[in-house]
């Protein structure tokens, strides 16, 4: 039973309903500073796995790769547009007050939003654990962020920050229910190097949420599914070589 998936799905789809409900009544000052303190939260959660990492060559070059064939496909700008679309769906529904927002700032914030709940380390590695072992703590341990996060992005984006759970839940049930083929196929220094790679994203996402430098978060997702094996391949070829 995916209990953490759900859970931490629910965590998004309430916390933006609150947020959307409530943006009007808080001060910009508090929900600025607010969002400063989760971004930090962010390059926290992102620094607390890049040190797991074992096999640095392996890593960056998972994600330098992944990042310029995310660039190439343009994987971002396809982001880009599923957003507007997500948006133009709910503000059918729901009119949205984001007047305080320019579109490129409103599009980029959604973007960010949309790598931080979807594409974390913490949440893939999460599912893939919870699917193998049971074991739901660290989606838990996920969903009481998200739950705040949502809230306060939604202040700013509105309802849409909800729809994210959609896109979010079907990536983490594949992972979940995949786990049983994947888990097992990986060695404890892979799980490191794929964690690793999912810190870097996280600390670029924490840098674009305090918006102190727009990395390219969607471009770089590529590189989680590069990590992997190209941590193998190090391992099993690269190394034996020079050491």
């Amino acid at each position: 039973m995916p209990i953490g998936v759900i859970v931490n799905s629910l965590s998004v789809v309430v916390g933006g309903i609150i947020g959307a409900l409530v943006g009007g009544k808080l001060k910009d000052d508090f929900k600025d500073n607010l969002n400063m303190v989760f971004g930090v939260c962010s390059m926290s959660m992102g620094i607390s796995t890049i040190v797991l990492m074992e096999n640095m060559p392996a890593v960056v070059f998972s994600i330098i790769i992944g990042t310029a064939l995310g660039l190439a496909c343009h994987l971002g700008q396809r982001i880009n547009g599923a957003a507007k679309i997500m948006q133009g769906a709910v503000s059918k529904v729901v009119k949205a007050d984001t007047s305080k927002l320019s579109e490129e700032e409103f599009t980029a914030t959604l973007v960010t939003v949309i790598v931080l709940f979807c594409a974390s380390g913490t949440g893939i590695y999460g599912s893939i654990i919870s699917g193998m072992t049971g074991d739901h703590s660290t989606l838990m341990a996920k969903s009481i962020l998200d739950l705040f996060t949502a809230l306060i992005f939604a202040c700013n984006l509105g309802m849409v920050v909800s729809l994210i759970a959609i896109p979010q839940c079907i990536i983490f049930l594949i992972l979940f229910f995949c786990a049983g083929i994947i888990y097992p196929l990986c060695t404890p220094t892979m799980i490191n190097d794929f964690k690793a790679c999912g810190g870097f994203i996280m600390l670029a996402t924490g840098f674009r949420m305090v918006k102190l430098k727009m990395f390219p978060t969607a471009d770089m997702i590529p590189g989680m599914i590069l990590v992997m094996p190209i941590s193998w391949f190090w391992v099993t070829y690269v190394l034996p070589l020079v050491s």
